[in-house]
């Protein structure tokens, strides 16, 4: 990983990270993880992000805590803080001298995605355990490679533009998400944006997994590959040649339940202040995560799709 992706770890917001990472946060205090603590001692400094026990001394911030709590060596820590998070890293590649990052070609991996194969553990994480709808998955040509997921992102036209690689293995040193060395990132399920209506719902959700589940419930929904990748002008472009504000399509949310799902959510309302959406707020019940675990539990997998008959 660059010096950017781990400033995105480091930016994290470090209540949300202690939080996920178990520890009861209250009034900006909690238990401190480095020392046998009775009293909330462990101090939450949110403006500089950092946390310090004015007990036993110790300091730092996000990557520190996850190394504490759940004692993992740096990079452990950093791949930990990237899958909870939805931190997308790049595809790493050892350095070589004099020698360009070749652009993403497409025509290299369309071939692919066109008759995709599914594993019988793709199968089951897709089917059993994210309850996801069979027709969903067929429109959305998820591939298996390995031990992987490959998901591919297309333009509002119908062309490949990116691919993602989701990590379906046991190895938590291993990167849940990730790009190709030489593509970045790009909203996804783009060419869903010509199938809606006048005045139509959208939703927009935090990752792939969401919006297959919002597309399983029955929505017409595109994504956001990560809360730390949200390009507003990319945004703007789509909308505009997909005409979401002049046919008065509203656009929903359901924030994932952390600090990063309000994070996002605060981007998403500005957004659509400056580009003239309507963004419509919806709240997750408790226990649920994100979208994907409220889909699970509501057991509704059998909802139609609205692409089954598209």
């Amino acid at each position: 990983m660059n010096k950017n992706e781990l400033q995105k770890l480091r930016d994290l917001p470090i209540e949300g990270v202690a939080e996920r990472l178990g520890l009861a946060v209250n009034r900006h205090r909690s238990l401190c993880p480095y020392h046998d603590d009775h009293t909330p001692s462990l101090t939450f400094n949110v403006a500089k992000n950092t946390f310090r026990c004015y007990a036993c001394g110790a300091h730092g911030g996000t990557i520190d805590l996850a190394m504490e709590v759940l004692k993992m060596t740096f990079p452990e820590a950093c791949y930990w803080l990237a899958n909870e998070h939805n931190v997308i890293l790049t595809e790493y590649k050892p350095k070589e001298p004099k020698r360009e990052v070749k652009p993403f070609d497409a025509k290299r991996y369309a071939r692919y995605f066109e008759h995709p194969w599914l594993s019988p553990n793709a199968c089951k994480f897709l089917f059993e355990k994210r309850h996801l709808h069979p027709a969903v998955v067929r429109y959305c040509r998820l591939n298996s490679f390995r031990d992987s997921l490959q998901i591919p992102y297309y333009s509002q036209d119908g062309k490949l533009i990116g691919i993602q690689r989701r990590y379906m293995g046991a190895d938590p040193a291993e990167p849940r998400f990730r790009f190709p060395q030489g593509k970045g990132c790009h909203l996804y399920n783009l060419p869903v944006l010509k199938m809606l209506r006048p005045e139509e719902d959208l939703y927009i959700t935090e990752g792939s997994s969401d919006c297959w589940a919002m597309l399983s419930a029955g929505h017409k929904a595109i994504a956001i590959p990560s809360a730390t990748l949200f390009n507003k002008k990319e945004m703007e472009q789509e909308f505009a040649a997909a005409h979401i504000i002049e046919n008065g399509n509203a656009v929903h949310i359901y924030p994932d339940n952390d600090a990063a799902g309000e994070n996002l959510y605060s981007e998403l309302l500005s957004a659509s202040d400056e580009i003239g959406f309507h963004l419509v707020r919806h709240d997750l019940p408790d226990g649920c995560k994100d979208f994907s675990d409220y889909w699970i539990a509501q057991s509704v997998h059998c909802t139609p799709s609205p692409l089954k008959n598209k």
